[in-house]
């Protein structure tokens, strides 16, 4: 398969879903979409039959909605709220095949904080050559509600960021991330923040400004990390686990992404 030669800004993007509100009354119908950008102003994509590995929503049970996905569709899935309990998205892709300049690769490892790959590479010096990576996206939303324990079950996917304090609360965020459902060490979580438009309604997620990290920090032995993260408003939390691809001939690199949605809506 040959690789995607890409713009260096498209390399190193956020991809994050969005629900049309963070919460909801009982028996109101919502719609997920998801985004690819940075700094947590984003583009619309839609939904692709042949990129889609899970497409799952856990509320009272678990369930898996992949195949009621329309391909092409700008909206992933339109839930309806059962109960008070709180409702989770979660979507997973396969992987995509990119290639960079050397130095736009190493900038964007530098960016992200993957420091082994950086050393490897430098290591290599002119024979390390473009960067080949291959790419897949974990990302999930929580609409709240009042049963956390939905939001602290982990799916499965490659790479997961589990809450293990309540989001909803201003102040620190405990997180743990999961590789293959295993803690991992070293991983760089970050946290971006957005004012909501409307109650629990986002901003249009295109129209909106870009804003910088607001918090970061990495996990430890047990994949844990906190962040500080204060006040209300939209909330974006971004990790990423790179190691040497298992296909050569796809990539050298193969990176997963995970990202966690939700939103604190202020008091009226």
């Amino acid at each position: 398969m040959a690789s995607i030669i890409v713009p260096p800004k498209a390399a190193a993007h956020e991809y994050w879903l969005a629900p049309s509100a963070y919460s909801a009354p009982v028996d109101q119908t919502l719609a997920v979409q998801a985004y690819v950008g940075s700094d947590f102003k984003g583009e619309l994509r839609p939904f692709a039959t042949t990129r889609t590995v899970r497409l799952e929503v856990r509320a009272k049970d678990r369930k898996d909605v992949k195949s009621q996905a329309i391909n092409g569709d700008l909206d992933l899935v339109h839930l309806s709220v059962e109960d008070e309990g709180g409702i989770v998205v979660a979507f997973e892709t396969n992987f995509v095949p990119v290639e960079l300049p050397p130095e736009k690769f190493d900038e964007y490892l530098r960016r992200e904080g993957l420091d082994g790959p950086l050393k490897a590479r430098e290591a290599l010096g002119t024979a390390a050559g473009p960067g080949r990576e291959r790419y897949l996206r974990c990302a999930k939303t929580w609409i709240a509600g009042n049963d956390g324990s939905r939001l602290k079950k982990p799916f499965g996917m490659p790479l997961e960021i589990i809450p293990r304090s309540d989001p909803l609360i201003s102040g620190k965020l405990a997180v743990q991330v999961l590789y293959n459902e295993r803690p991992i060490e070293g991983i760089l979580v970050k946290a971006w923040n957005q004012p909501l438009a409307n109650g629990a309604v986002p901003r249009d997620q295109m129209a909106r400004d870009p804003v910088k990290p607001v918090a970061e920090a990495r996990t430890g032995e047990d994949g844990g990390a906190v962040l500080q993260l204060d006040g209300t408003g939209e909330w974006l939390l971004s990790a990423v686990h790179m190691q040497p691809s298992a296909d050569k001939q796809a990539a050298d690199w193969e990176s997963r992404w995970a990202s966690l949605t939700f939103a604190r809506v202020p008091p009226k």
